[in-house]
């Protein structure tokens, strides 16, 4: 029954889902690692990115402009969610800007729900990307996902080059190592929190349009699994780190392909968020975190 046919099948499956959770846990990543946030709110921007490109599709804009203007909505609302609800409490509690980041995902899943109604809406997939599948020895592969993995991987190797290659990386980089030293050397940490809010979001658009490539469906509440599973595949990761996001968001992919191909799809979400138990007790900092001292 299992060949390496099925192997490949679900091999390539993994690598699509998986691409997408990567992109969304960068942002969950970033975050983090500059301010020490988990921002919980991100997988309602992934929503609001679906609603963009469903009506910039359904009035008749270029699958590309309706993407760019996903990703361009994402940056925006993100933009406005940090000035507004996040840098107000840059010096409260950390456990302040959690309940904030809460009290923003619940405010924008019922904004959603009072503009555009708690029904979902059919994503026209075929004006996106064409319905054609490739069989390569024995193996079928969606153009879906191959554009999928292919723009994952560029828009990562996008974001390595950004971080480890330009003045604003280094920025970035001082600020999530030392923020009051960074600032003392002339490092608008103000600028460059925001600009990292900005980059989580526009990897976050580009993984809203190509979830709703995957899966055709938009509601109000879209965004809450799959930004979940991303903030797992992040602790699986590294919290912090952006290849241990990567890695994090590959494996669990792969990991929920296999298990929905073996016919326990109806545990798919327990047994990931088990996985997130498991990494908890068993190695905290995931992957390729790294191990933090703290003063008290």
């Amino acid at each position: 029954m299992y060949n390496i046919t099925w192997f490949l099948s679900q091999l390539v499956n993994g690598l699509e889902l998986g691409s997408i959770y990567a992109l969304i846990a960068l942002g969950y990543s970033m975050v983090y690692g500059i301010i020490r946030l988990l921002n919980f709110a991100h997988g309602d921007v992934i929503m609001v990115g679906g609603y963009v490109v469903l009506f910039s599709l359904t009035v008749g804009f270029s699958p590309a402009l309706s993407a760019s203007l996903a990703i361009l909505g994402c940056i925006a609302l993100a933009t406005l969610i940090y000035r507004t609800a996040y840098s107000p409490l840059s010096s409260a509690p950390r456990l302040s800007l959690l309940i904030t980041a809460i009290g923003v995902s619940m405010l924008l899943q019922n904004l959603a729900q009072l503009f555009f109604s708690a029904n979902a809406r059919s994503f026209p997939t075929s004006n996106m990307i064409p319905m054609v599948v490739y069989s390569i020895g024995g193996v079928n592969a969606s153009l879906t996902a191959i554009v999928t993995v292919s723009v994952a991987v560029v828009s990562m190797a996008g974001l390595t080059l950004l971080v480890n290659s330009t003045k604003l990386g280094k920025a970035m980089r001082a600020v999530s190592e030392d923020m009051e030293a960074a600032q003392l050397m002339g490092v608008n940490v103000n600028n460059i929190i925001m600009f990292t809010f900005a980059v989580g979001a526009g990897l976050a658009g580009i993984g809203a349009v190509l979830f709703c490539c995957r899966y055709p469906l938009i509601s109000p509440t879209m965004g809450s699994i799959p930004g979940l599973k991303a903030f797992v595949s992040a602790v699986l990761g590294g919290i912090g780190s952006i290849p241990g996001a990567m890695v994090g968001g590959f494996a669990i992919g792969l990991f929920e392909a296999m298990v929905n191909a073996i016919g326990l799809s109806d545990w798919t979400d327990g047994i990931v968020f088990g996985i997130l138990i498991i990494v908890l007790l068993v190695k905290p900092t995931g992957f390729m975190g790294q191990s933090m001292l703290e003063k008290v």
